[in-house]
C-alpha cells in the first residue's frame, strides 16, 4: 500500500506556565503545515525540572480540536494503564466529533513509574501492564461499536511500542497505525515479526502505518525506503521551537510523490 509521507509535531505540554504557550504552538504548528498534532499521556515532564509545570492529555486533546481546522489530533501516546477503556473510548469518540472526525486513538501499555504512584495506580510489570493493554483493546473496539452517536469516521488506532511476543501481536490485531523507536536495521528484523503476527490473525500487514521520531532527513530517508510514512517531530515548552518541525516540512514535500511530480 502506497502512502504519503506525514509529519507530525508532538506538543510536550511540559515546562509551559502558562496554556496559552500551548495554544500559540497549536496554532502556529497548523500554519507550518503539519499533518497531525500530537501531545503525550503523562502527568509530570519526563525532561527537564521532573517539578516543573505540566498540563493533562485529554482535556487539551479537546481543546485542540475546537481550536484546529485541518490537522488530525491525538495522543502520542495514552498510557493504558490509568485510562479505563470504555471511559476512553468514549471520550476519543467525543473529540473525534468536536474535531470532526480527526482524532487518532494513540494508546500503549505505559511505562513512567511516577504517574502511576502518584496518581494511584498499580504500576505492576511489563508484562501485566501489556496483558492489561491487551484487555483494554479489546474492551475500546467493542464500546466504540456501542456508543450513540457513533464516532465520525472509524477512528484510526495508534498503538506504541516495539516488543515483538505482545506489543507487536496487539498491533497486528487492533492497529492502524504503529509507532516505535527504532533505527533502519531494528526496523526491518520488526517489520518480519509484525508481518508473522498480521498471516497469524489474518489481516494484511501493509495496512497498517509506520510510525517513528524524527531523526533528522538522511535518517528519515532511510526510514522511508524501509517503509516508515509518517514521522513525529518532539518539541518541549516553554517555547515550542518549531525550527525543526519545518525542515521536516520542507523533507516531506520534497519526497512525496505528488509533490514531485507537480514540479516537474
Amino acid at each position: 500500500m502506497s502512502r504519503p509521507v506525514r509529519i507530525g509535531v508532538q506538543l510536550q505540554p511540559q515546562h509551559a506556565p502558562d496554556y496559552g504557550l500551548i495554544r500559540d504552538a497549536v496554532l502556529r504548528a497548523e500554519d507550518a503545515g503539519v499533518d497531525i498534532i500530537f501531545n503525550w499521556d503523562h502527568f509530570f515532564p519526563l525532561t527537564g525540572d521532573p517539578a516543573g509545570a505540566h498540563f493533562e492529555c485529554w482535556t487539551m486533546l479537546a481543546a485542540w480540536a475546537e481550536q484546529t481546522e485541518r490537522v488530525e489530533l491525538g495522543a502520542l501516546v495514552t498510557g493504558g494503564g490509568y485510562r479505563n477503556p470504555d471511559l476512553l473510548a468514549d471520550m476519543a469518540r467525543t473529540v473525534d466529533h468536536i474535531s470532526g472526525g480527526r482524532l487518532i486513538l494513540g494508546i500503549g501499555g505505559g511505562w513512567f513509574e511516577r504517574d502511576y504512584d502518584e496518581y494511584g495506580y498499580e504500576f505492576g510489570t511489563p508484562g501485566t501492564r501489556l496483558t492489561l493493554l491487551k484487555e483494554s483493546m479489546a474492551r475500546i473496539t467493542a464500546r466504540l461499536g456501542k456508543l450513540n452517536p457513533p464516532p465520525v469516521r472509524d477512528i484510526p488506532i495508534l498503538i506504541g511500542g516495539g516488543g515483538e511476543r505482545k506489543t507487536l501481536r496487539l498491533v497486528a490485531e487492533y492497529a492502524d497505525i504503529w509507532h516505535s523507536f527504532a533505527d533502519v536495521a531494528t526496523l526491518g528484523h520488526k517489520n518480519k515479526v509484525l508481518a508473522e503476527h498480521a498471516a497469524a490473525v489474518g489481516t494484511d500487514q501493509s495496512r497498517i502505518e509506520r510510525s517513528v521520531q524524527w531523526q533528522g532527513r538522511e535518517e528519515a530517508k532511510a526510514l522511508h525506503e524501509a517503509g516508515v510514512t509518517l514521522f513525529t517531530v518532539g518539541v518541549s515548552g516553554p517555547g515550542y521551537d518549531l525550527t525543526e518541525v519545518r525542515r521536516a516540512i520542507e523533507w516531506r514535500d520534497e519526497t512525496n510523490p505528488a509533490v514531485l511530480e507537480g514540479l516537474a
